[in-house]
Protein backbone atom coordinates (compact mmCIF):
# COMPACT_ATOMS: atom_id res chain seq x y z
CA UNK A 1 0.00 0.00 0.00
CA UNK A 2 1.71 3.10 -0.88
CA UNK A 3 0.97 6.40 1.86
CA UNK A 4 1.10 9.63 0.34
CA UNK A 5 1.25 12.44 2.90
CA UNK A 6 -0.04 16.06 1.93
CA UNK A 7 2.51 18.90 1.92
CA UNK A 8 2.22 21.87 3.39
CA UNK A 9 -0.17 24.38 1.35
CA UNK A 10 0.48 28.22 1.07
CA UNK A 11 0.06 30.12 4.11
CA UNK A 12 -1.08 26.92 6.39
CA UNK A 13 1.67 27.71 8.71
CA UNK A 14 -0.40 31.49 9.46
CA UNK A 15 -2.68 31.50 12.46
CA UNK A 16 -3.02 35.53 12.05
CA UNK A 17 -1.42 38.34 10.21
CA UNK A 18 -1.74 42.12 9.92
CA UNK A 19 -4.80 43.25 7.76
CA UNK A 20 -4.28 44.00 4.26
CA UNK A 21 -1.64 41.62 3.55
CA UNK A 22 0.59 44.27 5.34
CA UNK A 23 2.70 40.82 6.61
CA UNK A 24 3.61 39.50 3.43
CA UNK A 25 6.43 41.35 0.73
CA UNK A 26 7.55 40.00 -2.68
CA UNK A 27 11.33 38.18 -2.38
CA UNK A 28 13.99 36.76 -4.32
CA UNK A 29 15.24 33.68 -3.36
CA UNK A 30 18.92 32.86 -4.04
CA UNK A 31 18.98 29.18 -6.01
CA UNK A 32 18.94 25.89 -4.62
CA UNK A 33 16.94 22.98 -3.66
CA UNK A 34 13.07 22.81 -3.63
CA UNK A 35 12.05 24.93 -0.57
CA UNK A 36 8.12 23.98 1.29
CA UNK A 37 5.89 26.69 2.51
CA UNK A 38 6.81 27.83 6.27
CA UNK A 39 10.81 27.42 5.65
CA UNK A 40 12.18 29.45 7.98
CA UNK A 41 14.24 32.28 6.02
CA UNK A 42 17.65 34.25 6.29
CA UNK A 43 18.87 37.26 4.19
CA UNK A 44 22.31 36.41 2.68
CA UNK A 45 24.23 40.04 2.94
CA UNK A 46 26.33 39.98 -0.14
CA UNK A 47 23.61 39.70 -2.47
CA UNK A 48 20.15 40.73 -0.96
CA UNK A 49 18.86 37.09 -1.76
CA UNK A 50 16.98 35.02 0.94
CA UNK A 51 17.84 31.81 2.01
CA UNK A 52 17.02 28.81 4.50
CA UNK A 53 18.21 29.56 7.64
CA UNK A 54 21.23 27.98 8.86
CA UNK A 55 22.38 28.90 12.07
CA UNK A 56 26.15 27.96 11.59
CA UNK A 57 26.12 30.15 8.41
CA UNK A 58 28.03 33.50 8.06
CA UNK A 59 26.75 35.05 4.99
CA UNK A 60 23.52 36.46 6.92
CA UNK A 61 21.84 33.65 6.28
CA UNK A 62 22.26 32.60 10.09
CA UNK A 63 19.45 35.36 11.21
CA UNK A 64 15.88 34.30 10.72
CA UNK A 65 14.02 36.80 9.12
CA UNK A 66 11.30 35.61 7.00
CA UNK A 67 8.76 32.64 6.85
CA UNK A 68 8.18 31.15 3.48
CA UNK A 69 4.48 32.02 2.66
CA UNK A 70 4.62 29.18 -0.56
CA UNK A 71 6.42 26.09 -1.71
CA UNK A 72 9.29 26.68 -4.49
CA UNK A 73 10.83 24.46 -7.08
CA UNK A 74 14.54 23.59 -7.25
CA UNK A 75 16.20 25.78 -9.13
CA UNK A 76 19.67 27.05 -10.84
CA UNK A 77 19.11 30.71 -10.35
CA UNK A 78 17.03 33.28 -8.11
CA UNK A 79 13.44 32.30 -7.84
CA UNK A 80 10.84 35.13 -6.83
CA UNK A 81 8.56 33.74 -3.95
CA UNK A 82 6.40 35.95 -0.86
CA UNK A 83 7.17 35.74 2.60
CA UNK A 84 5.98 37.06 5.83
CA UNK A 85 8.20 39.22 7.13
CA UNK A 86 5.84 40.79 10.05
CA UNK A 87 3.19 41.09 11.95
CA UNK A 88 1.80 37.71 12.25
CA UNK A 89 1.15 34.84 14.76
CA UNK A 90 2.59 31.54 13.15
CA UNK A 91 2.01 27.88 13.93
CA UNK A 92 5.39 25.81 15.37
CA UNK A 93 4.69 22.49 13.81
CA UNK A 94 4.34 23.83 10.37
CA UNK A 95 7.63 25.59 10.65
CA UNK A 96 10.80 24.11 8.76
CA UNK A 97 13.90 24.77 10.04
CA UNK A 98 12.70 26.51 13.38
CA UNK A 99 15.08 26.73 16.39
CA UNK A 100 14.67 28.64 19.79
CA UNK A 101 17.50 31.44 17.93
CA UNK A 102 15.43 31.39 14.91
CA UNK A 103 12.13 31.98 17.32
CA UNK A 104 13.92 34.89 19.03
CA UNK A 105 14.91 36.29 15.44
CA UNK A 106 11.48 36.16 14.35
CA UNK A 107 10.06 37.92 17.70
CA UNK A 108 12.26 40.97 16.96
CA UNK A 109 10.13 41.15 13.35
CA UNK A 110 6.73 40.45 15.52
CA UNK A 111 6.40 37.47 13.92
CA UNK A 112 5.60 35.35 16.75
CA UNK A 113 5.57 31.82 16.95
CA UNK A 114 3.03 29.76 19.06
Amino acid sequence: MNIRQEPIHAGEFLLSEGAGKISREAIDVAAGPALNAGQILGLITATGDFAPYNPTAEDGSENAVAILFGPLGESDVVRRGRAVVRLAEVSEVHLTGLDLAAEKDLATHFVIVR
